[in-house]
């Protein structure tokens, strides 16, 4: 009975010991001076995930105060480390970026040279900012996307003749995280919401809507209440298909933005085998449905029904069998006639 008993004294022993090793290890953890890990973990991400960008690691020298919420420097005058908060609207995402249109470019390739000494001089915030013509004008790399025929078009839009200078491409279309790909019938619900937001990014916001004009931002639900199911065409329609006009084919988004008076408001204009909306959101279609059906098809199914164009795999099997059928009663008719003879 001894013998057990001290052979359990020292099981007991040996566990509370194991304990008090482990609750020891656990508070030793946790006390262990925090490291501050949000700008060595972005910068991991960085080297690991955006290093096969070619111009990642020029970049990192500005993304590396304007890449997270907080930047720091040394102060020589004070002769110690500053550590201070970036202004929201300074802080550039590297996830989005990298996976916007213009990611392969330097930010010295649009912002001064002079940006890459710190601290930057006060002057630098006058300096202006260009616009798609300059970089895309007249190029024959980007010439199939006809940048100046949508620099037409915006100039004949109320944007551009309302505001006039004040309204630049940057209102709409941010060069840092702007992000274009073609339509397919996976991706366009995704488009309509990206395209969208854009249009709320100001239409929605009172405080950018305010920077252009002085008056209250309009309520888009009472202005679009003649509108029936606002919910599911707001879904599945972009706002430029009602409140643009195309002056020509060669551009898939209409830049020319109408006076209210004059936008989309008869049905038939989008629910009509000449729909405004194949000629430019469902566009894609056609290329879908030649590629699939051949031209023939895609010339003349516009997502309607014409006939003589559409095909049913059952309509053609009955319409095989109710033709043998005639033909084989033609065939019986005639052999009786022959035989009476």
């Amino acid at each position: 009975m001894a013998k057990f008993s001290r052979f359990r004294i020292a099981w007991v022993t040996l566990l509370l010991f194991a304990f008090s090793f482990g609750f020891f290890l656990l508070v030793a953890a946790t006390n262990t001076t925090p490291v501050d890990t949000s700008v060595n973990a972005e910068k991991g991400q960085e080297n690991s995930t955006f290093s096969k960008h070619k111009n990642s690691a020029e970049n990192e020298k500005c993304l590396q105060c304007h890449g997270q919420s907080k930047y720091s420097y040394f102060n020589k005058e004070s002769k110690r480390k500053i550590i201070k908060k970036m202004y929201a609207e300074l802080i550039m995402n590297r996830s989005v970026f990298y996976e916007s249109n213009h990611r392969e470019f330097k930010c010295i390739d649009c912002h001064s040279e002079e940006y890459l000494g710190f601290p930057h001089a006060g002057n630098l915030r006058m300096e202006s900012q260009p616009n798609c013509l300059d970089c895309h004008g007249e190029d024959e790399k980007y010439a199939k996307y006809h940048f100046e025929n949508i620099e037409k078009e915006f100039q004949s839009s109320v944007h551009s003749e309302k505001h006039s200078d004040d309204f630049t491409c940057w209102m709409c279309h941010n060069a840092h995280t702007y992000l274009i790909t073609a339509r397919t019938s996976e991706n366009i619900k995704q488009t309509i919401s990206y395209d969208n937001a854009i249009c709320m990014n100001c239409h929605s916001d009172f405080s950018k809507y305010q920077l252009l004009t002085n008056r209250q931002t309009p309520n888009l639900i009472k202005k679009h209440d003649w509108l029936p199911n606002q919910k599911l065409h707001f879904q599945a329609v972009r706002c430029i298909e009602c409140h643009t006009k195309k002056i020509n084919d060669s551009t898939l988004v209409g830049h020319n933005i109408l006076p209210k008076k004059e936008a989309v408001k008869r049905c038939e204009e989008c629910h009509s085998t000449n729909s405004v909306l194949m000629a430019s959101l469902y566009r894609y279609k056609i290329k879908e449905i030649r590629s699939t059906q051949g031209f023939f098809q895609g010339i003349l199914v516009n997502d309607s029904s014409v006939i003589g164009a559409n095909r049913n795999f059952f309509l053609n099997i009955v319409s095989v069998i109710i033709a043998s059928i005639v033909i084989i009663g033609l065939f019986i008719h005639a052999l009786f006639r022959v035989i009476k003879k």
